[in-house]
């Protein structure tokens, strides 16, 4: 358990908890919690129980993996041994993003819920992002243009599907499709999420929220390609009709 060690260190100070106060809280000897945290000793598996339940934290993941790494407490469960790490940070305490890499993106569905996975994915720095858990995302194919096939869409963790904004675009991780790209909007009568592409090519569809497993709000875009003059001429004329919709149809409204 090379890991044990370090891990329960890291977690208690993040608490900004001193070794006698983390032993109060946890009903254990302060001599304990050194013992643990210099590697003397390794914590029996009630200890780890004890760890478990306070940091919420399954014992596979206390044992197995570096949890130095992060920047808080805060680790999100959802269902009930799924875990997301929030943050991650670099050697200089500067938060940093996983990248989903292109040529791997199919096997997401069956990683995304695997700490290992999601640790071993590269990582890079975006100074200029917000608060909160964001990873970089492929995009294949047109159906989000002007957004080009080989682009990344930079999007931050929703941990609440209520918290869904209708209109805005959305990176959705499901059990049939696996990674798409779309603009979503709620359908809490039919239970269900309404997935458009920009590109009117394709037909919109809806998909049962219990098959969401995920959902991640756009940030930000980064191409990997340089757009010529008759893509940025198209892609302009193509805003110019869908605005122009949008007025036609509250004009509609309206008489």
């Amino acid at each position: 358990m090379k890991n044990i060690q370090a891990n329960i260190k890291h977690l208690r100070s993040l608490k900004g908890f001193s070794q006698e106060r983390f032993a109060e809280v946890l009903g254990w000897s302060r001599s304990m919690v050194g013992s643990y945290e210099e590697g003397r000793s390794e914590p029996p598996i009630d200890r780890l129980i004890d760890l478990s339940d306070y940091f919420k934290l399954p014992i596979d993941i206390l044992v197995k993996n570096d949890l130095t790494k992060a920047k808080d407490t805060s680790f999100m469960q959802i269902g009930n041994q799924r875990l997301l790490f929030p943050i991650t940070v670099d050697e200089n305490d500067e938060e940093l993003i996983e990248i989903i890499p292109t040529q791997a993106s199919a096997g997401y569905l069956a990683g995304y819920a695997d700490p290992e996975y999601i640790e071993q994915l590269q990582k890079i720095k975006l100074p200029f992002l917000p608060t909160g858990t964001h990873r970089a995302f492929p995009i294949k194919g047109d159906s989000m243009l002007p957004v080009k096939d080989g682009s990344y869409i930079v999007a931050k963790f929703v941990d609440d599907i209520s918290d869904v904004k209708d209109g805005r675009t959305y990176i959705v991780l499901t059990k049939n499709d696996g990674l798409v790209y779309k603009r979503v909007y709620k359908h809490f009568t039919e239970q269900a999420l309404l997935l458009k592409s920009d590109n009117k090519a394709y037909e919109p569809y809806h998909v049962p929220i219990e098959e969401v497993l995920e959902i991640w709000e756009f940030t930000c875009c980064i191409n990997t390609q340089e757009y010529d003059e008759k893509e940025l001429k198209l892609s302009s004329i193509m805003t110019m009709f869908r605005e122009l919709q949008v007025e036609l149809e509250a004009v509609k409204r309206m008489s």
